[in-house]
């Protein structure tokens, strides 16, 4: 017989263990979205685990995403391939090089991979293709990404060489775009779709109109970490800032590895961060857009846009953002300060637009 874990397990245990952040907002979705909202996010997160997965060579990599994306997109292949993907990573994954000590939560969910394929078939047809759908175009722009960038090779004895890794940029800001969608923006016309499926309230959406919102909402999210995470990524051979933005200012991606050169760098990084924020600005008419009543549904929108503006006041005036020893992630205090305080105006656009307008301002762009 086999035992299968209950949605409780698999969103109050396995998905917190990942996903701290996340959790607070899901725990204020909608009941009758909630669990899809939880596997869809765990399903992502395992193809990122795929992906992240240093002792692998990127060939094996690209290998389980897409036996990954097979299961995931394929009801027929669905336990095969998971089970199969599961098997191959948990060997690795219990070897002690593979840090997975130290992340703890990322094996949980790969032991409960098969699982999340179970509870993703319980689900009816529809929630069931828009789940699908919304996890293979983020595992098939993992698959470019590792496609794109070579990054660390792999020693003989297994771990990542001595060697530091291949740096490869971007090359236009169409590519950028491209690489937000994949990442994020495409969980917006899912997130939106979803919701006008099931929540009675958005009936009088055009939800064509609202998902095209929705996925400017998404890139927002998505530039906010790219620029949030500038010196990880390019120490991991991933410069996501096109060349065609760096060129003009007389740089190249390899100059971004010297702390240094940040001042050089300014201009670059405000036409990005006005980028982002013209991005998030779209998240907020969304977010009004949602009637007063959906509360559960404003506050899951508005949280996730007022940590990114919060987050882009960090990056914009750090004098550290290309050091990686340095953490620009906000702290547990501000998350709270954020949640009571857009809590207690939620049901006014008056004060929740006052308060998203003063977080904006102290964007230095």
């Amino acid at each position: 017989m086999v035992t299968r874990a209950s949605p409780d397990t698999l969103l109050h245990i396995v998905l917190p263990s990942v996903a701290r952040s996340f959790y607070l907002t899901l725990a204020v979705v909608p009941s009758d979205v909630r669990t899809q909202v939880g596997v869809a996010y765990l399903l992502a997160r395992a193809a990122d685990t795929i992906t992240d997965t240093d002792l692998l060579e990127r060939s094996q990599r690209l290998q389980y995403l897409t036996r990954f994306r097979e299961g995931v997109m394929d009801p027929i292949q669905q336990e095969d391939a998971l089970r199969e993907v599961q098997a191959a990573l948990m060997v690795h994954l219990d070897d002690p090089r593979s840090g997975l000590e130290t992340r703890p939560g990322e094996r949980t969910l790969l032991a409960h991979l098969v699982e999340c394929g179970h509870l993703l078939c319980s689900f009816e047809l529809g929630d069931q293709a828009l789940i699908s759908q919304v996890v293979g175009t983020l595992a098939y722009g993992m698959q470019k990404d590792l496609t794109r960038f070579p990054g660390q090779t792999i020693s003989p004895g297994g771990g990542p060489a001595d060697s530091p890794p291949v740096l490869t940029a971007l090359t236009t800001l169409e590519e950028l775009d491209q690489y937000t969608y994949d990442a994020a923006g495409c969980v917006g016309d899912f997130w939106t779709r979803l919701m006008c499926a099931h929540r009675e309230a958005l009936r009088a959406w055009d939800v064509e109109a609202m998902a095209t919102v929705g996925i400017r909402f998404g890139k927002g999210l998505q530039l906010t970490n790219v620029l949030r995470d500038l010196a990880t990524d390019l120490r991991r051979g991933r410069c996501y800032i096109p060349t065609a933005l760096l060129e003009p200012a007389g740089l190249r991606p390899a100059d971004l590895l010297d702390p240094a050169m940040l001042p050089k760098l300014r201009p670059v990084l405000t036409r990005l961060l006005r980028m982002a924020l013209e991005h998030l600005d779209q998240g907020w008419l969304y977010t009004l857009a949602i009637p007063r009543r959906e509360v559960r549904l404003r506050l899951a929108c508005a949280w996730p846009i007022l940590f990114a503006v919060k987050t882009l006041q960090r990056v914009s005036v750090s004098p550290s953002l290309l050091d990686p020893g340095v953490t620009l992630k906000m702290t547990r205090g501000e998350v709270y300060r954020i949640i009571a305080l857009s809590a207690g105006t939620i049901m006014s656009d008056t004060a929740l637009t006052a308060y998203y307008g003063h977080l904006r301002k102290g964007v230095a762009c």
